[in-house]
């Protein structure tokens, strides 16, 4: 159940981190205003809390994992909402980084 709760906690701070910086970017660059960016400056803070609930006690881990899932999250993102194309070399690097989370965050430790 740790495993569950820890990666559930990586998709929902990947959602409030990328979704917030994707509203700072409405925002400002898309010229739609300051509620826009204003959202994205509240999902930005709520993903700093959501980081605080992963079980493991170690925020450089905790930190450095979420690197890879910011990795491949916004890859998903930028499909999702801007209909971008990831090619090959994308979807490789992006494997590569969430087998970095999974050593990193769910190898064995002694």
């Amino acid at each position: 159940m740790t495993v569950a709760r820890s990666l559930l906690l990586f998709a929902l701070a990947a959602v409030a981190e990328i979704g917030g910086a994707w509203l700072v970017w409405q925002g400002v660059r898309e010229h739609r205003g300051a509620a826009w960016a204003g959202a994205g400056v509240v999902a930005l803070g709520l993903y700093g809390f959501v980081a605080t609930l992963q079980p493991d006690a170690h925020f450089g881990r905790i930190l450095a994992a979420y690197g890879g899932v910011f990795v491949a999250g916004s890859l998903v993102w930028a499909m999702v909402a801007d209909g971008y194309r990831p090619d090959r070399f994308d979807l490789a690097g992006a494997a590569v980084c969430l087998a970095g989370v999974a050593v990193i965050m769910y190898a064995p430790r002694g």
